[in-house]
């Protein structure tokens, strides 16, 4: 599965070009996963930041230096950053911002488009569950309200379904559920959680999907 989402993560971020990339998450998050191997995966840079405010570093890294390979934050960070930085350094900071976590401010993205259009703004959704991240949209001017999660990633399978597991038409909400090789087993020494949210699937015999417990409509 990690294998699956970094291959995926180098071909479609392309972390070869620039001078690498911060390391300023937890390495208990799993979205550091991005930040510590694709740099390193492409031979480039991997600047660790210290153990001091992972914001206040990123800024600090960010106006000092353009042309990093890309970076990976999550939406509240970001939204500090578009807060923060000047119009030059916004816009030849990094060709591409991943961002993950949580939902993506629609209005923060405005203002990055707005200082750097060429920035591909990245809205990276994946519960640990299914390493890292199992879907993945760039935003657009086009967004309104809110910033869909987008398409699945590479082997990965995504179904929003009913509470009797059927399948919902375009425009209806309902619980999104993830198939695919990045699934976990389970949970350590949860065998009754593993239960409730790793559940056969029925769309592809012999395999297993996970529910998210988020909704979503397509």
């Amino acid at each position: 599965g990690l294998m699956n989402y970094l291959a995926w993560a180098q071909a479609t971020y392309q972390p070869e070009s620039g001078s690498g990339t911060a390391f300023n998450l937890s390495a208990a998050f799993d979205a550091s996963v991005t930040q510590i191997y694709l740099p390193l995966l492409a031979g480039s840079a991997l600047r660790l930041l210290g153990s001091g405010d992972e914001i206040q570093g990123l800024i600090a890294l960010m106006q000092k230096e353009q042309g990093l390979s890309f970076i990976k934050t999550t939406p509240a960070i970001f939204n500090v950053l578009a807060a923060t930085l000047t119009k030059d350094q916004i816009k030849n900071v990094a060709p591409v911002m991943v961002l993950g976590g949580e939902a993506l401010d629609v209005r923060a993205c405005a203002i990055w488009r707005g200082h750097s259009p060429d920035t591909r703004l990245m809205n990276e959704y994946g519960p640990t569950e299914t390493v890292v991240g199992c879907a993945i949209y760039q935003a657009k001017d086009t967004d309104q309200n809110s910033v869909p999660i987008g398409s699945p990633i590479w082997n990965t399978q995504i179904y929003i379904l009913d509470a009797s597991l059927n399948p919902l038409p375009v425009g209806v909400t309902g619980e999104l559920y993830i198939a695919g090789v990045g699934l976990a087993r389970g949970y350590l020494n949860r065998a009754g959680l593993t239960a409730e949210r790793f559940l056969a699937n029925p769309f592809e015999p012999g395999t297993r999907m996970y529910r998210s417990g988020d909704l979503a409509r397509w």
